[in-house]
């Protein structure tokens, strides 16, 4: 009895074609956010209790929104 040979697949490649843009992007999906020469501390910011993450960035973004330090 005679063995078959498994045909073989080639695989084609594929090149991904790499752009670079010519303007820069804005960071944050166009905020840019300046804490320099901020005194506050993090506890004043998110207090003593220990929080979850989603909570951390919505006390972040209000803090952020309410000194004004968001530019877009």
């Amino acid at each position: 009895m005679a063995v078959k040979k498994k045909a073989t697949v080639k695989r084609k490649t594929t090149k991904k074609k790499v752009t670079k843009s010519k303007t820069k992007k804005l960071p944050f999906g166009g905020y840019a956010i300046n804490f320099a020469g901020r005194k506050e501390t993090v506890e004043q910011v998110f207090g003593n209790k220990p929080i979850a993450p989603s909570e951390m960035t919505k006390r972040i973004w209000k803090f952020v929104k309410s000194k004004s330090l968001a530019n877009r």
